[in-house]
């Protein structure tokens, strides 16, 4: 007799008699191999003499760096100050521009009149480098915290009403038409369909409104600021100290990436229905 089992066995691939082990996803594999060959390229850069240690300094003199601003401190102010103070102007920033973003976008999507005024208004403010206005907005505010996070809070509105009028005009005309056959008034028509409508979008022009946020924060505490980590970048730079401004600068990114996978991950945890027909 022929035994059917031993052919059986031979043909179970290996990953299936180790359920332990999964195959990690290939974003994840090339997004790892990318930064490995980057830094790799930046320690032989540094260490080949390509460019100045002034312009280009070692991998390893920017993580010393950022141990000694971490634990002693650089520009009046350890790391942590830095941190907080840029993470309290940006999310604050956020807020306050949530609050006036939304409502704005769904009045322009449900409202001619309101298309009318606002409009213009936001597609003027839209193209506009933070840059341009900050000098006006110290002039209106003076050199305190509400002038910073106003800066970056207009750098962050255009998208975010962008979004909001995008994804309420989403909407379909069935739930629409649904909705007014029960007796929904236009209040009602806005918060119980096109704000659910809108949300999916909303969330994707609060990544887009973060990452100006992050970029617009170097300019904002460009004046008159005791920490922050623009601050920093612009204390060091003045000394050429560049060491310490890439390492202002990775932090940065570090945030902004977090701050991205922490939207991404309440994106997915209170919408699990988007990307699902």
């Amino acid at each position: 007799m022929v035994d059917l089992s031993a052919p059986a066995a031979l043909s179970v691939p290996a990953a299936a008699s180790r359920p332990g082990l999964r195959r990690l996803p290939l974003g994840l594999v090339l997004g790892l191999g990318t930064f490995v060959a980057v830094l790799c390229l930046w320690v032989l850069a540094s260490a080949q003499g390509w460019a100045s240690p002034v312009f280009l300094p070692a991998p390893a003199r920017v993580w010393a760096a950022l141990v000694r601003v971490a634990t002693e401190g650089y520009a009046n102010a350890t790391l942590w100050g830095h941190m907080g103070a840029s993470l309290w102007r940006v999310f604050a920033a956020l807020v306050f521009t949530m609050l006036i973003g939304v409502p704005v976008g769904l009045i322009i999507a449900t409202s001619r009149i309101g298309r009318g005024i606002l409009d213009p208004l936001v597609e003027f403010i839209r193209p506009l480098p933070p840059l341009a206005y900050l000098p006006l907005i110290i002039i209106w505010c003076g050199i305190g915290e509400p002038s910073k996070v106003l800066v970056i809070g207009i750098a962050m509105l255009a998208p975010i009403v962008i979004s909001t009028v995008s994804g309420a005009r989403a909407a379909s005309e069935s739930q629409i038409r649904a909705a007014q056959a029960f007796g929904a008034t236009r209040v009602q028509l806005v918060r119980e369909v096109m704000l659910p409508a809108a949300l999916p979008s909303i969330f994707t022009g609060m990544r887009i409104a973060l990452g100006a946020g992050w970029t617009t924060l170097v300019a904002a505490e460009l004046v008159a600021a005791t920490r922050g980590l623009g601050y920093m970048i612009q204390s060091a730079a003045q000394f050429l100290v560049t060491d310490m401004v890439i390492a202002g600068i990775l932090v940065i990114s570090a945030l902004a990436t977090l701050s991205e996978l922490a939207l991404r991950l309440t994106e997915r945890r209170f919408l699990p229905w988007i990307g699902k027909s």
